[in-house]
């Protein structure tokens, strides 16, 4: 999901269809023409690279839309109306595997988080089950593999925003004992023992807690997510980390100044760490123009006794209402691509990936409209010189290089130490 001052959730109401067809600014370079043998080398190459992406919010926009009623949200035929996600799309997007977020909103706390969370788990598997054809669940690297092998979408979860396990680490073993792989320190706000982004300083990164968070979280094999995180988070995370660690859903801060974003000295840290970067396509955190309008957008929200991140019909109403009044500074393939280009730069090829943040974004880029759209933003980097070998590190090895990475660093380090039973109240006081 996007940061707080971001308009998020589900996009894809009627009312919110064609979003990233308004006028406005592009990104930092203007489009490369698409060409069709760009376009086909690209879709052909995803054929046997698919996209590993790290962040789409389906379940929660099928939790606030129509509160888990598969029926009514049948991802087997055309969502366009309603959701950036459905089979089809999937499968025209070249998408082999995909992080489903299982998030709740930060508003909630305790054990209301963590019921909410098994929701969220609940509902992913109950997609599974439905779509047998198409979706495989995945928990490892080979199962992905496997998923692959087959034609299949592997179906991963992360957990988006650490107030989801309530500051229990009996709680995080469970997630992961549920199939969650990931799981993002923080969410919009910060939890007792790690900063955000967007919220004030709290303990100044990570807490003695925090940092036993991210220890056990590495005995167990959960990736570690430092999207949403402060970047002081960031790199008290890189310091204790002993696995790899990953952002699924954040760009570069050096191309578009926001704090959801990464700064450069971190992705330097990644070839160490091991660890890998995915590119978003939220158009607040990719597009510098962006900003300031989302955050007008947001207020307006606000104003009209709305929650800023209500995608309901009648809040897109809203929404609409306000960007026809305010035109709508749009991204562009283009835009993600500078990104990509200077993540590459700063990081190395071997540790980027995607991490589209669908279905948890009200607005998307020009062209980047859906989950089909992968396909175009493979054929700009082609133009641009990327390698075949980039482009499928890029898609898929990357990403799941760096699950296997953390379970045999789980491997190694459940064979030295078992489970803490530490408290937040024992180590920070």
């Amino acid at each position: 999901m996007t940061t707080a001052s971001t308009t998020s959730g589900a996009s894809g109401t009627s009312e919110a269809s064609g979003v990233s067809e308004a006028s406005g600014a592009s990104g930092s370079r203007e489009a490369s023409t698409e060409s069709a043998e760009a376009l086909a080398e690209a879709r052909e190459l995803l054929g046997e690279y698919p996209v590993v992406d790290g962040h789409n919010d389906l379940p929660h926009a099928l939790r606030e839309q129509v509160r888990y009623d598969l029926d009514r949200r049948d991802i087997a035929a055309d969502q366009s109306a309603y959701l950036h996600t459905d089979l089809a799309r999937l499968r025209a997007g070249g998408v082999g595997a995909q992080y489903w977020s299982v998030y709740v909103r930060g508003d909630l706390a305790g054990d209301a988080a963590v019921s909410a969370t098994l929701e969220q788990i609940d509902v992913v598997e109950q997609l599974i089950a439905r779509y047998p054809e198409a979706l495989a669940p995945a928990r490892t690297a080979a199962d992905m593999e496997r998923a692959r092998a087959e034609g299949r979408i592997a179906s991963l979860m992360g957990a988006e925003g650490g107030h989801s396990i309530n500051s229990s680490l009996g709680t995080l073993r469970a997630l992961h004992r549920l199939g969650v792989r990931y799981m993002t320190l923080t969410h919009n706000f910060n939890v007792p023992w790690a900063d955000s982004a967007t919220d004030e300083p709290g303990v100044g990164g990570l807490s003695a807690f925090g940092r036993e968070v991210v220890r056990e979280m590495n005995r167990i094999g959960m990736l570690v997510d430092l999207s949403h995180v402060a970047a002081g988070t960031m790199r008290d995370a890189l310091d204790a980390a002993e696995a790899p660690v990953i952002f699924s859903h954040s760009s570069s801060r050096a191309v578009c100044d926001h704090p959801r974003n990464i700064p450069d000295d971190v992705l330097e840290r990644l070839p160490a760490n091991g660890g890998v970067a995915m590119a978003t396509f939220v158009p607040k955190f990719v597009l510098p123009a962006a900003v300031a309008w989302t955050r007008a957008a947001d207020e307006n929200m606000i104003a009209h006794g709305l929650h800023h991140l209500d995608t309901t019909p009648e809040a897109m109403k809203v929404h609409r209402a306000f960007e026809e009044r305010h035109p709508r500074p749009v991204a562009t393939v283009a835009t993600v691509a500078d990104h990509l280009d200077h993540m590459r730069e700063v990081a190395g090829v071997d540790h980027i990936g995607i991490g589209g943040d669908y279905d948890g974004t009200a607005f998307t880029p020009s062209g980047l409209d859906d989950v089909s759209g992968y396909p175009r933003l493979i054929a700009e980097l082609r133009l641009r010189g990327w390698s075949r070998t980039d482009l499928s590190k890029l898609t898929w090895r990357n990403a799941v290089r760096v699950l296997g990475a953390a379970e045999s660093v789980a491997r190694d380090v459940g064979a030295r130490r078992g489970p803490s039973n530490a408290t937040i109240a024992e180590l920070d006081g």
